[in-house]
Protein backbone atom coordinates (compact mmCIF):
# COMPACT_ATOMS: atom_id res chain seq x y z
CA UNK A 1 0.00 0.00 0.00
CA UNK A 2 2.93 2.58 0.98
CA UNK A 3 4.75 1.71 -2.04
CA UNK A 4 1.25 2.19 -4.44
CA UNK A 5 0.26 5.47 -2.37
CA UNK A 6 4.11 6.31 -3.36
CA UNK A 7 3.65 6.36 -6.70
CA UNK A 8 0.44 8.35 -7.03
CA UNK A 9 2.08 11.09 -5.08
CA UNK A 10 4.90 11.10 -7.65
CA UNK A 11 2.19 11.58 -10.58
CA UNK A 12 0.24 13.79 -9.29
CA UNK A 13 3.63 15.82 -8.92
CA UNK A 14 4.82 15.27 -12.30
CA UNK A 15 1.44 16.76 -13.35
CA UNK A 16 1.74 19.59 -11.15
CA UNK A 17 4.96 20.45 -12.91
CA UNK A 18 3.88 19.94 -16.55
CA UNK A 19 0.53 21.99 -16.33
CA UNK A 20 2.95 24.67 -14.21
CA UNK A 21 4.94 24.94 -17.49
CA UNK A 22 2.22 24.62 -20.03
CA UNK A 23 0.89 27.39 -18.49
CA UNK A 24 4.26 29.51 -18.64
CA UNK A 25 4.93 28.72 -22.17
CA UNK A 26 1.07 30.20 -22.89
CA UNK A 27 1.43 33.33 -20.96
CA UNK A 28 5.07 34.03 -22.69
CA UNK A 29 3.19 33.25 -25.93
CA UNK A 30 0.95 36.02 -25.07
CA UNK A 31 3.12 38.68 -23.77
CA UNK A 32 5.37 37.64 -27.46
CA UNK A 33 2.55 38.67 -29.48
CA UNK A 34 1.38 41.67 -27.47
CA UNK A 35 4.90 43.17 -27.59
CA UNK A 36 4.84 42.45 -31.53
CA UNK A 37 1.04 44.54 -31.76
CA UNK A 38 2.95 47.34 -29.33
CA UNK A 39 5.96 47.75 -31.64
CA UNK A 40 3.95 47.68 -35.03
CA UNK A 41 1.59 50.46 -33.60
CA UNK A 42 4.75 52.76 -32.44
CA UNK A 43 6.31 52.26 -35.61
CA UNK A 44 3.30 53.24 -37.42
CA UNK A 45 2.50 56.41 -35.11
CA UNK A 46 6.38 57.48 -35.57
CA UNK A 47 5.24 57.12 -39.27
CA UNK A 48 2.17 59.37 -39.19
CA UNK A 49 4.24 61.53 -36.98
CA UNK A 50 6.95 61.95 -39.73
CA UNK A 51 4.48 62.41 -42.62
CA UNK A 52 2.94 65.16 -40.79
CA UNK A 53 3.14 68.78 -42.43
CA UNK A 54 5.17 70.90 -39.86
CA UNK A 55 6.30 74.37 -40.96
CA UNK A 56 9.39 74.42 -42.99
CA UNK A 57 9.00 70.95 -44.09
CA UNK A 58 7.27 69.75 -47.02
CA UNK A 59 4.99 66.85 -47.33
CA UNK A 60 6.16 64.23 -49.37
CA UNK A 61 4.18 63.44 -52.19
CA UNK A 62 3.27 59.69 -53.59
CA UNK A 63 5.64 58.90 -56.80
CA UNK A 64 3.95 58.71 -59.66
CA UNK A 65 5.03 58.35 -63.52
CA UNK A 66 3.67 61.14 -65.26
CA UNK A 67 0.79 60.81 -67.93
CA UNK A 68 1.69 60.03 -71.54
CA UNK A 69 0.64 62.53 -73.97
CA UNK A 70 -2.12 61.96 -76.39
CA UNK A 71 -1.21 62.42 -79.89
CA UNK A 72 -2.74 66.20 -80.35
CA UNK A 73 -0.80 67.43 -77.82
CA UNK A 74 2.84 65.38 -78.59
CA UNK A 75 1.92 66.81 -82.39
CA UNK A 76 1.69 70.55 -81.21
CA UNK A 77 4.78 69.95 -78.76
CA UNK A 78 6.25 68.91 -82.62
CA UNK A 79 6.00 72.14 -83.71
CA UNK A 80 8.93 73.93 -81.86
CA UNK A 81 10.83 70.58 -81.42
CA UNK A 82 14.52 71.61 -82.42
CA UNK A 83 18.16 70.76 -81.82
CA UNK A 84 19.10 73.61 -79.40
CA UNK A 85 22.61 73.65 -81.00
CA UNK A 86 21.28 74.36 -84.17
CA UNK A 87 18.53 76.39 -83.28
CA UNK A 88 18.42 78.93 -80.44
CA UNK A 89 14.21 78.32 -78.76
CA UNK A 90 12.15 81.45 -78.51
CA UNK A 91 12.69 82.90 -75.20
CA UNK A 92 9.24 85.11 -75.80
CA UNK A 93 5.88 84.20 -76.26
CA UNK A 94 4.58 87.51 -77.67
CA UNK A 95 6.47 89.87 -80.18
CA UNK A 96 5.36 93.78 -81.31
CA UNK A 97 7.44 95.26 -84.55
CA UNK A 98 6.38 98.08 -86.86
CA UNK A 99 6.81 97.63 -90.17
CA UNK A 100 7.31 99.25 -93.69
CA UNK A 101 6.25 97.39 -96.40
CA UNK A 102 6.29 98.32 -100.66
CA UNK A 103 4.21 96.05 -102.71
CA UNK A 104 4.84 95.56 -106.57
CA UNK A 105 2.59 93.46 -109.10
CA UNK A 106 3.32 92.62 -112.66
CA UNK A 107 0.24 91.86 -114.97
CA UNK A 108 0.89 90.17 -118.06
CA UNK A 109 -1.64 89.64 -121.01
CA UNK A 110 -0.86 88.20 -124.32
CA UNK A 111 -1.64 86.79 -127.94
CA UNK A 112 0.23 83.67 -129.54
CA UNK A 113 0.66 83.43 -133.08
CA UNK A 114 1.87 85.27 -136.21
CA UNK A 115 -0.04 88.47 -135.34
CA UNK A 116 0.45 87.88 -131.23
CA UNK A 117 -0.17 90.81 -128.89
CA UNK A 118 1.16 91.77 -125.40
CA UNK A 119 0.01 94.34 -122.79
CA UNK A 120 1.97 94.55 -119.34
CA UNK A 121 0.11 96.34 -116.52
CA UNK A 122 1.42 97.44 -113.02
CA UNK A 123 -0.14 99.46 -110.71
CA UNK A 124 1.57 102.62 -108.59
CA UNK A 125 3.93 101.15 -105.74
CA UNK A 126 2.36 101.63 -102.49
CA UNK A 127 4.48 102.22 -99.48
CA UNK A 128 2.84 100.96 -96.19
CA UNK A 129 3.54 100.97 -92.81
CA UNK A 130 2.17 99.98 -89.70
CA UNK A 131 2.22 97.60 -86.60
CA UNK A 132 2.27 94.05 -85.97
CA UNK A 133 1.82 91.56 -83.36
CA UNK A 134 2.54 88.20 -82.94
CA UNK A 135 2.02 84.91 -80.70
CA UNK A 136 4.55 82.15 -81.22
CA UNK A 137 4.05 81.17 -84.75
CA UNK A 138 1.87 83.99 -85.52
CA UNK A 139 1.59 87.19 -86.77
CA UNK A 140 -1.14 89.51 -88.07
CA UNK A 141 -0.98 93.49 -89.02
CA UNK A 142 -2.48 96.35 -90.30
CA UNK A 143 -0.53 99.20 -92.27
CA UNK A 144 -1.59 102.25 -93.77
CA UNK A 145 -0.76 103.64 -97.35
CA UNK A 146 1.45 106.67 -96.88
CA UNK A 147 -0.40 108.11 -100.30
CA UNK A 148 -3.52 107.45 -98.54
CA UNK A 149 -3.54 108.38 -94.98
CA UNK A 150 -7.60 108.27 -95.05
CA UNK A 151 -7.80 104.98 -93.51
CA UNK A 152 -12.42 105.31 -94.30
CA UNK A 153 -11.38 106.36 -97.76
CA UNK A 154 -12.57 103.88 -100.66
CA UNK A 155 -9.22 102.88 -102.03
CA UNK A 156 -8.24 100.82 -105.35
CA UNK A 157 -6.05 98.52 -103.29
CA UNK A 158 -6.83 95.61 -100.35
CA UNK A 159 -4.14 93.38 -99.10
CA UNK A 160 -4.83 91.19 -96.56
CA UNK A 161 -1.86 89.05 -95.61
CA UNK A 162 -1.83 86.12 -92.23
CA UNK A 163 1.41 84.26 -92.21
CA UNK A 164 2.30 81.08 -89.70
CA UNK A 165 5.75 80.15 -88.95
CA UNK A 166 6.78 76.68 -87.18
CA UNK A 167 9.46 74.68 -87.04
CA UNK A 168 7.82 71.72 -88.76
CA UNK A 169 5.10 73.51 -91.02
CA UNK A 170 4.21 76.49 -92.47
CA UNK A 171 1.01 78.79 -93.93
CA UNK A 172 0.27 81.83 -95.96
CA UNK A 173 -3.32 83.35 -96.43
CA UNK A 174 -3.50 86.03 -98.47
CA UNK A 175 -6.29 88.31 -100.62
CA UNK A 176 -5.15 90.85 -102.84
CA UNK A 177 -7.54 93.20 -105.02
CA UNK A 178 -6.53 96.16 -107.24
CA UNK A 179 -9.39 97.91 -109.06
CA UNK A 180 -9.09 100.47 -112.10
CA UNK A 181 -5.39 101.47 -111.19
CA UNK A 182 -3.11 99.87 -113.76
CA UNK A 183 -0.91 102.15 -115.44
CA UNK A 184 0.35 99.99 -118.94
CA UNK A 185 3.96 99.57 -118.42
CA UNK A 186 4.50 97.97 -122.05
CA UNK A 187 2.23 97.52 -125.26
CA UNK A 188 2.87 95.17 -127.99
CA UNK A 189 0.01 95.78 -130.82
CA UNK A 190 1.67 93.89 -133.87
CA UNK A 191 4.47 94.77 -136.55
CA UNK A 192 4.44 98.30 -137.41
CA UNK A 193 2.52 99.75 -134.39
CA UNK A 194 4.92 102.09 -132.18
CA UNK A 195 3.39 101.84 -128.74
CA UNK A 196 5.49 103.97 -126.82
CA UNK A 197 2.82 106.73 -126.48
CA UNK A 198 1.03 104.63 -123.91
CA UNK A 199 3.84 103.41 -121.79
CA UNK A 200 2.98 104.87 -118.12
CA UNK A 201 -0.79 105.86 -119.39
CA UNK A 202 -3.30 104.74 -116.39
CA UNK A 203 -5.92 102.51 -117.38
CA UNK A 204 -8.98 101.81 -115.51
CA UNK A 205 -9.85 99.13 -117.49
CA UNK A 206 -8.13 96.01 -115.68
CA UNK A 207 -9.21 94.58 -111.97
CA UNK A 208 -7.65 91.17 -110.66
CA UNK A 209 -8.46 89.64 -107.11
CA UNK A 210 -6.37 86.85 -106.09
CA UNK A 211 -7.04 84.91 -102.93
CA UNK A 212 -4.94 81.61 -101.83
CA UNK A 213 -3.71 79.38 -99.32
CA UNK A 214 -0.39 77.90 -99.36
CA UNK A 215 0.44 75.17 -97.13
CA UNK A 216 3.99 73.44 -96.64
CA UNK A 217 6.26 71.48 -94.39
CA UNK A 218 9.80 71.60 -93.79
CA UNK A 219 11.46 67.75 -93.31
CA UNK A 220 14.84 69.08 -91.81
CA UNK A 221 12.64 70.98 -88.82
CA UNK A 222 14.97 70.22 -86.02
CA UNK A 223 17.70 71.74 -87.71
CA UNK A 224 16.68 74.15 -89.75
CA UNK A 225 14.75 77.19 -88.32
CA UNK A 226 11.98 79.47 -91.15
CA UNK A 227 10.67 81.45 -87.92
CA UNK A 228 14.35 82.43 -87.37
CA UNK A 229 14.14 84.00 -90.71
CA UNK A 230 10.70 84.96 -91.67
CA UNK A 231 8.88 85.37 -87.87
CA UNK A 232 12.03 86.30 -85.50
CA UNK A 233 11.26 83.63 -83.32
CA UNK A 234 14.29 82.06 -82.94
CA UNK A 235 17.68 82.03 -83.77
CA UNK A 236 19.63 80.32 -86.10
CA UNK A 237 22.74 79.22 -84.72
CA UNK A 238 24.62 77.11 -87.52
CA UNK A 239 23.79 77.70 -91.08
CA UNK A 240 21.74 74.39 -92.44
CA UNK A 241 19.29 74.24 -95.44
CA UNK A 242 16.38 71.61 -96.10
CA UNK A 243 13.70 70.84 -98.38
CA UNK A 244 10.15 71.35 -98.80
CA UNK A 245 7.13 69.98 -99.89
CA UNK A 246 3.53 71.95 -99.73
CA UNK A 247 -0.01 71.90 -101.19
CA UNK A 248 -1.61 75.24 -102.01
CA UNK A 249 -4.91 76.51 -103.56
CA UNK A 250 -6.18 79.84 -104.56
CA UNK A 251 -8.86 81.43 -107.01
CA UNK A 252 -8.15 84.11 -109.89
CA UNK A 253 -10.63 86.91 -110.97
CA UNK A 254 -9.89 88.99 -113.91
CA UNK A 255 -12.20 91.89 -115.52
CA UNK A 256 -10.78 93.58 -118.49
CA UNK A 257 -12.27 96.15 -120.73
CA UNK A 258 -11.12 95.19 -123.76
CA UNK A 259 -13.60 98.03 -125.63
CA UNK A 260 -11.92 100.24 -123.42
CA UNK A 261 -8.07 99.33 -124.26
CA UNK A 262 -8.92 100.11 -128.35
CA UNK A 263 -10.32 103.55 -127.46
CA UNK A 264 -7.32 104.39 -125.39
CA UNK A 265 -4.76 103.36 -127.82
CA UNK A 266 -6.61 105.22 -130.48
CA UNK A 267 -6.70 107.90 -128.68
CA UNK A 268 -3.36 108.06 -127.57
CA UNK A 269 -1.72 106.39 -130.90
CA UNK A 270 -3.74 108.62 -133.22
CA UNK A 271 -4.75 105.07 -135.10
CA UNK A 272 -7.22 102.24 -135.07
CA UNK A 273 -5.94 99.44 -133.41
CA UNK A 274 -8.05 96.16 -133.02
CA UNK A 275 -7.31 93.62 -130.40
CA UNK A 276 -6.97 90.13 -130.91
CA UNK A 277 -9.68 88.07 -130.46
CA UNK A 278 -8.45 85.95 -127.83
CA UNK A 279 -8.78 89.56 -125.82
CA UNK A 280 -12.37 89.59 -126.93
CA UNK A 281 -13.53 88.76 -122.46
CA UNK A 282 -15.09 90.80 -120.07
CA UNK A 283 -14.61 88.65 -116.82
CA UNK A 284 -12.59 85.52 -116.43
CA UNK A 285 -12.50 83.59 -113.17
CA UNK A 286 -10.06 80.36 -112.63
CA UNK A 287 -8.95 78.17 -109.43
CA UNK A 288 -5.87 77.15 -108.83
CA UNK A 289 -4.68 73.98 -106.67
CA UNK A 290 -0.84 72.62 -106.96
CA UNK A 291 1.86 70.39 -105.21
CA UNK A 292 5.43 72.21 -104.71
CA UNK A 293 8.09 70.94 -103.92
CA UNK A 294 11.45 73.20 -102.98
CA UNK A 295 14.73 74.37 -101.07
CA UNK A 296 15.55 76.61 -98.41
CA UNK A 297 18.88 77.56 -96.82
CA UNK A 298 20.19 79.49 -94.14
CA UNK A 299 23.77 81.40 -93.80
CA UNK A 300 24.51 82.73 -90.47
CA UNK A 301 27.69 85.01 -91.32
CA UNK A 302 28.41 86.52 -88.09
CA UNK A 303 27.01 86.14 -84.55
CA UNK A 304 23.36 86.96 -84.26
CA UNK A 305 23.43 87.83 -88.09
CA UNK A 306 21.20 85.37 -91.02
CA UNK A 307 20.84 85.83 -94.72
CA UNK A 308 17.91 83.31 -95.72
CA UNK A 309 16.57 82.06 -98.96
CA UNK A 310 14.01 79.79 -100.21
CA UNK A 311 12.84 78.63 -103.48
CA UNK A 312 9.81 76.31 -104.55
CA UNK A 313 7.93 75.74 -107.71
CA UNK A 314 4.35 74.32 -107.94
CA UNK A 315 3.25 72.15 -110.76
CA UNK A 316 -0.32 73.81 -110.52
CA UNK A 317 -3.42 72.54 -112.50
CA UNK A 318 -5.76 75.83 -113.35
CA UNK A 319 -9.52 74.97 -113.90
CA UNK A 320 -11.39 78.12 -115.58
CA UNK A 321 -15.23 79.16 -115.74
CA UNK A 322 -16.70 82.59 -117.48
CA UNK A 323 -19.96 84.12 -116.31
CA UNK A 324 -21.29 84.41 -119.95
CA UNK A 325 -21.48 81.47 -122.49
CA UNK A 326 -20.09 83.96 -125.20
CA UNK A 327 -16.48 84.66 -123.36
CA UNK A 328 -16.32 80.91 -123.54
CA UNK A 329 -14.26 81.09 -126.79
CA UNK A 330 -11.54 79.14 -128.38
CA UNK A 331 -8.68 80.32 -125.59
CA UNK A 332 -10.52 80.87 -122.70
CA UNK A 333 -10.25 76.90 -121.51
CA UNK A 334 -7.77 77.33 -118.30
CA UNK A 335 -7.88 73.75 -117.79
CA UNK A 336 -4.34 72.52 -117.70
CA UNK A 337 -1.33 72.46 -116.20
CA UNK A 338 1.50 74.98 -115.44
CA UNK A 339 4.37 75.66 -113.34
CA UNK A 340 4.07 78.33 -110.49
CA UNK A 341 6.81 79.84 -108.08
CA UNK A 342 7.56 81.61 -104.73
CA UNK A 343 10.42 82.54 -103.57
CA UNK A 344 11.81 84.12 -99.98
CA UNK A 345 14.32 86.28 -99.09
CA UNK A 346 15.24 87.81 -95.79
CA UNK A 347 18.04 89.59 -94.12
CA UNK A 348 18.11 89.34 -89.92
CA UNK A 349 19.67 90.76 -86.96
CA UNK A 350 18.29 89.10 -83.54
CA UNK A 351 19.77 88.81 -79.95
CA UNK A 352 16.78 87.21 -79.13
CA UNK A 353 15.23 90.31 -77.46
CA UNK A 354 16.09 93.16 -80.01
CA UNK A 355 15.00 92.17 -84.40
CA UNK A 356 15.71 94.11 -87.15
CA UNK A 357 16.14 93.34 -90.93
CA UNK A 358 14.78 92.78 -94.47
CA UNK A 359 12.61 90.27 -96.12
CA UNK A 360 10.96 89.76 -99.54
CA UNK A 361 8.62 87.07 -100.51
CA UNK A 362 8.07 87.18 -104.09
CA UNK A 363 4.59 85.05 -105.98
CA UNK A 364 4.55 83.76 -109.59
CA UNK A 365 1.49 82.23 -111.30
CA UNK A 366 1.42 81.58 -115.26
CA UNK A 367 -1.01 80.09 -117.58
CA UNK A 368 -0.14 79.12 -121.12
CA UNK A 369 -2.82 77.69 -123.68
CA UNK A 370 -2.79 77.62 -127.98
CA UNK A 371 -4.02 81.32 -127.96
CA UNK A 372 -3.84 83.07 -124.84
CA UNK A 373 -1.20 83.93 -121.65
CA UNK A 374 -1.29 85.74 -118.32
CA UNK A 375 1.51 85.89 -116.38
CA UNK A 376 0.87 87.63 -112.96
CA UNK A 377 4.13 88.40 -110.30
CA UNK A 378 3.19 90.11 -107.53
CA UNK A 379 5.42 90.25 -103.92
CA UNK A 380 6.03 92.62 -100.70
CA UNK A 381 9.12 94.08 -99.67
CA UNK A 382 9.52 94.40 -95.62
CA UNK A 383 11.74 96.38 -93.61
CA UNK A 384 11.01 95.77 -89.80
CA UNK A 385 12.33 96.73 -86.53
CA UNK A 386 10.59 95.09 -82.89
CA UNK A 387 11.18 93.36 -79.35
CA UNK A 388 9.77 90.15 -78.20
CA UNK A 389 8.06 90.09 -74.58
CA UNK A 390 6.39 87.94 -72.14
CA UNK A 391 9.19 85.08 -71.03
CA UNK A 392 8.09 81.73 -71.27
CA UNK A 393 8.70 79.29 -68.47
CA UNK A 394 12.53 78.00 -68.81
CA UNK A 395 13.30 81.66 -69.12
CA UNK A 396 11.19 83.40 -66.80
CA UNK A 397 14.26 83.76 -64.48
CA UNK A 398 16.94 84.03 -66.50
CA UNK A 399 15.47 87.88 -67.97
Amino acid sequence: MRGLLLIVMLMTALMSFAGDALVAQACDTLVARDTLVARDTLVAQARDTLTMEQPGIATPLPSSEPKKKGWLARLVDSFSDQDTAYVEPQHYNWALMLQSVTTFDYYRLSTTGRDGQSITFAPQTDIRIGPYFGWRWIFLGYTIDLRNLNIFSKTPRIELDASIYSARFGADIFYRRTVNNYKIRSADMGKGIDTRELEGVAFDGLEVSITGLNLYYIFNYRHFSYPAAFAQSSCQKISCGTWMAGLGYNTHHIAFDYRRMEELAKEKLGRDVQLDSAFNFEKVKYRNINASVGYAYNWVFARNWLLSSSLSLALAYKNSYSEDESERAEGFNFGNFNIDGIGRFALVWNNTRWYGGVSAIVRAYNYHKSRFATNNIFGDLSIYFGFNFGPRGPYKKKK
